[in-house]
């Protein structure tokens, strides 16, 4: 494909680490994926609510399935890399060796999950603190962020893990130091998930106050004393090794790196509407909520001054968007949530094997099924006496209790696939009441929205899609490109490479 001046397209490669697999676009300087691919990544859970991961493991992947998408191409016109990937902790020592981030030593396990739910004693005396800090994550700080974690380290693997670290790196931040060798980091990871604040840097009394004055003292080596805006250059672009793991030039650009859910809103929310009548044509990108739906739910607006929401992160300044303040509402386990339901219903086995037998996925074949059921009334009416409460794994926002539990209300002694298709349909609304009291706080606060726009796995499903339009009472936008993740990303690179002026201008 060449442009109108027959000037040979460019090329910039997304690479996005999610909670179960790494995948790996080739996007042309139009916004288009001309190559991708996908790798599972590996997840041990040693016990309930431990979940770790290997940096090796998901650096292997990288390397293999971005050799997969740039394969065949010039590699002259390859510009730009750029990374995201969960907020996930990465441990290593002074020589960048992997630690165990357990009791059992095993160092390839060296990454806490962001669903890791074991530092709970520790994130409950920093909310008693009540720090200033807190303020920015809507008045209480997750479990998933990274100080409880960093915490529960130093209480309980303080010989094994604590004193032989070197640095404590966000996965997303290791990922742009395994292709660079620089350690700076991403104003996006530290400012939602380690307390840096845009304008003012590390809190000093707010690390003593929890006890982990040590990073002070190193002067926040460790953590991070270099921070760049997302989509800056890293270093001197990819190093002699990364480039031959990844199968790129050395020395193209490397950005600094998002959170997979940023990535996500920052691919699909400053979309082109135009055309389609819908409320936020016309209306400024504050006007929208990018929704990234997968293992878990993230919900991203934007705001052009600071709002405080209770229950809901941030506000971050240019954590996502450059210049404009972000919330970050989310759900800790969706896509996890309908998966867990379905799969652990007695009925499971009957829908595997009719779904293989009709050459269909399995919720392709549920919501079929449902459509065979629902006589006169629309689907959504089919749970009229069924109820969940989809917080199986707490509740992230707006109620931030992460001791909330999972219900279920109205069951019956049916053991059928019809019973089956009605709990999942029952979870995917108790999931889209959840957006929509996430939504209702966020515009009780302040926030002006008129529009969803979706991406991520669910957002493939068009049961999922229909119910969160239905309950939200908001029209939702699918992106025509439906990797909006790796595009995110790949605007990254784009951005580092200098093609374009600003993220602003790759986004457009």
């Amino acid at each position: 494909m060449q442009s109108k001046k027959q000037a040979p397209v460019k090329y910039y490669v997304g690479i996005d680490v999610g909670s179960a697999s790494v995948r790996a676009a080739l996007v042309d300087e139009f916004g288009t994926v001309v190559a991708h691919a996908d790798q599972p990544i590996q997840i041990w859970e040693p016990q309930p609510d431990h979940y770790e991961q290997s940096s090796a493991d998901i650096w292997a992947a990288c390397c293999s399935v971005t050799k997969k998408v740039v394969c065949g191409i010039d590699a002259s016109r390859i510009r730009g890399v750029g990374f995201d990937a969960t907020c996930s902790l990465v441990v290593v020592d002074k020589q960048f060796q992997p630690l165990a981030v357990n009791c059992e030593g095993q160092n390839y396990r060296n990454v806490i999950m962001w669903m890791d739910h074991r530092a709970v004693s520790q994130v409950e005396r920093i909310n008693a603190t009540q720090h200033r800090v807190l303020s920015y994550v809507g008045g209480v700080m997750s479990v998933e962020m990274q100080p409880p974690k960093l915490l529960w380290i130093k209480e309980n693997l303080q010989e094994l893990c604590w004193e032989k670290a070197g640095y404590f790196f966000d996965l997303p931040d290791f990922l742009s130091w395994k292709a660079t060798g620089v350690t700076a980091r991403s104003l996006c990871t530290v400012v939602c998930k380690w307390t840096y604040a845009s304008d003012g840097g590390w809190d000093d009394s707010f690390w003593k106050m929890i006890g982990l004055e040590d990073l002070v003292k190193d002067k926040y080596e460790k953590i991070g004393n270099h921070v760049l805006s997302p989509g800056e250059p890293v270093g001197k672009g990819l190093t002699p090794e990364a480039a031959k793991d990844l199968g790129l030039p050395e020395g193209i650009a490397v950005a600094a790196s998002l959170i997979d859910a940023h990535a996500g809103g920052l691919g699909v929310i400053g979309a082109d509407v135009k055309g389609h009548n819908l409320p936020c044509e016309n209306q400024p990108i504050t006007s929208r909520v990018a929704m990234i739906c997968g293992t878990s739910s993230c919900h991203m607006g934007v705001s052009e001054t600071p709002i405080f929401v209770p229950g809901v992160w941030g506000p971050y300044f240019s954590a996502m968007v450059p210049g404009l303040w972000l919330n970050e509402g989310g759900q800790s386990a969706t896509g996890k949530l309908i998966d867990h339901v379905v799969r652990g219903h007695v009925a499971f086995p009957e829908l595997q094997s009719k779904a293989a037998a009709s050459a269909r996925s399995i919720y392709t074949y549920l919501n079929s099924h449902l459509d065979l059921i629902k006589k006169s009334l629309p689907v959504g009416f089919l749970t009229v006496d069924l109820h969940v409460w989809p917080d199986f794994h707490g509740n992230r926002s707006p109620l931030t209790d992460l001791t909330l539990k999972g219900m279920v209300v109205g069951l019956t002694l049916s053991r059928g696939l019809d019973e089956l298709a009605l709990i999942y349909l029952a979870t995917i609304q108790a999931i889209a009441l959840g957006t929509r009291h996430i939504l209702e706080t966020m515009q009780a606060a302040g926030h002006h929205i008129n529009t969803l726009f979706l991406c991520g796995g669910l957002s493939k499903n068009p049961l999922f899609v229909q119910m969160h339009a239905d309950i939200t009472g908001k029209p939702v936008v699918l992106s025509k490109e439906v990797e909006s993740v790796l595009v995110g990303a790949a605007i990254l690179g784009a951005c580092a490479s200098g093609d374009f002026a600003s993220i602003q201008v790759c986004s457009a």
